[in-house]
């Protein structure tokens, strides 16, 4: 057996190994993957024993992770990326991306520096905030991982109706702790899924947590569940020193004493001296003289490198296993690791988040051939090293598409809804409308369900723009009469239908929110969910929007207004939620005129540098749309239109108000009534619409000098000369409009819901809650007392 030329278990590459790899250098390429590794090591070293701290504060990053992608990552850049392919990048290794950005020459070292630091490098991959290429945001464990996925589509969506867009794979980059992450199989087993095979995860496979090694963790297992989901699975398991260990005589004994091992007995081995290992590797079974025998014939040097000798470590075998993804299916790789694979902390239970002394720095510089002194150098200019750095960048740069604007959009359809509707209806309604009076917007719109298109009133937006799928499909039920929805299925289709996952749903409306940034082709992507659920998607979606996908999020029906449908159905804190959530503007219009309108805007910030998401929570309830006395005139109508937009208006002005009722969504309704009891026991009340709490509160803030942007809508919904005492109603949490006392600071009364709902009638599960019209006198009375 041949020795290895250093303690990381890598083998000295030959000859045979170029020839073996399509001429491929590998000697070279081991190289770059060293010098990766110490760029890695490196950055993270200076963040923390380097760079003054003055607070003291942990600073932080992860050696051991970075360095068991170290092998992965160079296999995949410099030697099977193409200029189209796209690569999510587990977080704890992103000093790993920076280290062969630079290399590439597409990071200045001047960065190499910064990690961690203000307006440096970031914690993790990012997009928006990296000021070198980054393909996907990560950071929240599983939906990085899962990005690609909805990144495939998303492409796919766009080159089928537009045109334009790139091919190639869309790798994932994972640690095998991730796969714990319900937001993997979601996607994994959703059947959108099953037809993409661009897609690629590579699953660092080292067996360590962030706190242990992992005890039960199970490649058979895993590896049986992507294969019955309908992925094609890879193994790289062993290095090329193990796989001709076992090839010889009593080699069979090695390789079932090993596969057999559970993983704390196999992590601790790595700790071992040659001694020990002599001693404990060869176990206690069956095997146990014939594996002593094999260990006497090395050197000690050989007996501690073979257990880390394993495929994800072994370039060779990675670019074999690379050339191996067939394309016609999504494809899984496991590549068996050593977390620290390189380093003197690798295989330990602890080095998680464990840092080099100074010591270890010098001497790994020693190994890999670097100069501690000189951290940051490049390779020598006409080395095969820079060579290899030189065609790889050529090899991967990127043209990106001019982005184009989005198509422009109306702010009014000019209609004005009569007769009893909901928001939800409405929704439906405006969608129908928009193709008819914008049809190049509307062509440029894109529907994501999971599994609710019909109960959220997109059956006729459906019908009309048919549901997309990358291939032709038959609707078998196209000449049934008693048929309403059609599925037509079809690569021009307007709408996506998803599994019932909400967490696939918003991973989905962020990737199609991007296509503006990645492709230059403008989205206008809407995703409607039920309201409830708006919780369990916010971390992905709220992630999409960090990474810079604009999308619209419908959340209906809401609040406890759906009454019979059950306690388990009820929404409460969503309104904060849209108040809290950035990069997005939050609305509960009352009425559909108000729905169309702030649908509208939201599609008009959609696409674009500088544009923003929007949230809309819709209502069942069905409201008269009369209430909402729009005005005639068109420059009044006009002017209640951007009042709307803005936050709100003021619906009903009394001559001689003693009070303010202000009032979010469907609760307008009661608002109302409550009015007109108020009146007939001589207390006037003003009642104001709110539209946005979100965008009213964000007036107060830059009204007070905390934020830039307007504050005008203050002056017209709230106006100082007409300050009264409060009472504010919403169905949902009641802190969402306290805030609105703080204006004028005023005496104030919030109502909402504050507790779990239940089944019941409208009407008693308002009172049940105190939300109905008694609730609401009653509490303006008190203010009026």
């Amino acid at each position: 057996m041949k020795t290895t030329d250093d303690m990381t278990g890598t083998a000295p590459a030959t000859d045979a190994d170029a020839r073996r790899n399509g001429g491929q250098d590998l000697k070279t390429l081991t190289a770059v993957e060293q010098r990766v590794l110490w760029l890695a090591t490196s950055v993270i070293d200076h963040a923390n024993r380097v760079r003054p701290n003055p607070s003291g504060l942990k600073v932080g990053g992860h050696q051991a992770s970075s360095a068991s992608m170290t092998s992965i990552m160079t296999a995949l850049w410099f030697h099977e990326l193409g200029r189209d392919d796209r690569v999510s990048v587990k977080p704890h290794a992103s000093p790993v991306l920076h280290a062969v950005n630079y290399l590439l020459g597409e990071l200045d070292e001047s960065y190499l520096t910064t990690l961690r630091s203000y307006g440096g490098l970031q914690s993790y991959p990012s997009r928006e905030k990296d000021p070198d290429p980054v393909d996907y945001s990560t950071g929240s464990v599983g939906i990085g991982a899962t990005a690609p996925i909805w990144g495939a589509i998303a492409r796919r969506y766009v080159n089928g109706r537009f045109g334009g867009g790139s091919s190639g794979r869309q790798y994932s980059l994972l640690g095998d702790a991730e796969l714990d992450e319900g937001a993997c199989w979601e996607a994994v087993l959703d059947p959108a899924v099953t037809d993409l095979g661009e897609i690629v995860w590579i699953v660092d496979f080292n067996r360590q947590s962030l706190d242990r090694v992992v005890p039960n963790i199970s490649a058979t297992r895993l590896q049986g569940m992507f294969d019955a989901a309908g992925w094609q699975v890879i193994t790289v398991k062993y290095g090329r020193l193990l796989e001709e260990l076992f090839a010889r005589p009593d080699g069979d004994a090695l390789r079932a004493r090993i596969d057999e091992m559970t993983n704390p007995e196999y992590q601790r081995l790595l700790r071992c001296s040659a001694e020990q290992l002599r001693e404990r590797l060869p176990g206690s079974g069956p095997g146990q003289k014939a594996i002593a025998q094999l260990l006497a014939g090395l050197d000690d040097d050989s007996v501690v490198n073979l257990l880390r000798n394993l495929g994800g470590h072994d370039l060779g075998a990675l670019i074999d296993a690379y050339s191996r993804i067939d394309d016609t299916r999504p494809t899984v790789v496991f590549a068996y690791t050593v977390k620290g694979h390189g380093l003197p902390t690798a295989g330990h239970p602890q080095n998680h988040s464990a840092l080099l002394t100074g010591e270890q720095m010098q001497e790994l510089a020693a190994r890999v051939g670097a100069d501690a002194d000189a951290p940051w150098a490049r390779f020598q200019p006409g080395s095969a090293e820079a060579e290899l750095c030189e065609r790889t960048a050529a090899k991967l740069r990127r043209q990106d598409a001019p982005p184009q604007q989005p198509p422009a959009l109306p702010a009014d359809f000019g209609r004005t809804p009569s007769g009893k509707g909901s928001t939800q209806q409405a929704l439906g309604r405006a969608l129908l409308d928009l193709t008819r009076q914008a049809p190049e917007a509307a062509g440029h719109v894109v529907t994501v369900c999971p599994d609710v298109a019909s109960t959220t009133n997109l059956g006729g937006w459906l019908n009309k723009v048919g549901t997309w799928s990358a291939t032709q499909r038959r609707d078998w039920f196209d000449d049934d009469a008693e048929t309403i929805l059609h599925w037509r299925e079809q690569p021009a289709g307007q709408h996506i239908e998803l599994g019932i996952a909400e967490t696939n749903l918003v991973g989905l409306l962020g990737e199609l929110g991007a296509t503006w940034s990645r492709w230059g082709t403008p989205l206008l992507p809407i995703g409607v969910v039920y309201d409830p659920f708006v919780g369990r998607a916010l971390e992905p979606w709220s992630f999409g929007m960090y990474a810079g996908g604009q999308s619209i999020l419908v959340g209906t029906p809401s609040g406890v207004s759906l009454a019979p449908e059950g306690g388990a159905h009820q929404s409460v804190i969503t309104p904060s939620i849209g108040l809290e959530q950035p990069g997005c503007t939050a609305y509960e219009p009352a009425f559909a005129l108000d729905l169309e309108w702030c649908l509208l805007a939201g599609l008009a910030n959609l696409g674009k540098a500088g544009g923003s998401s929007t949230y809309l929570r819709l209502s069942t309830r069905p409201v008269d749309q009369a209430l909402a006395a729009v005005p005639d005139d068109s420059a009044a109508r006009e002017r209640r239109r951007r009042q709307s937009v803005a936050g709100g208006y003021l619906l009903r002005r009394h001559e001689n108000p003693s009070l303010t009722i202000a009032a979010a969504g469907v609760m307008v309704t009661e608002a109302l009534t409550a009015a007109d009891r108020l009146e007939g026991l001589g207390v006037g009340a003003d009642v104001v619409c709110v539209t946005s709490p979100d965008l009213l509160f964000r007036a107060v803030q830059a009204r007070q000098g905390l934020q830039d942007g307007p504050d005008w809508i203050l002056d017209q919904t709230f106006p100082r000369e007409r300050a009264r005492p409060l009472v504010t109603v919403l169905d949902g949490h009641p802190h969402t409009l306290a805030f609105l006392a703080g204006i004028n600071e005023v005496p104030a009364r919030a109502l909402g819901v504050t507790g779990f709902g239940q089944s019941g009638n409208l009407a008693d599960v308002h009172r049940h809650h105190g939300i109905d019209a008694d609730g609401i006198v009653a509490a303006a009375l008190d203010l009026a007392d």
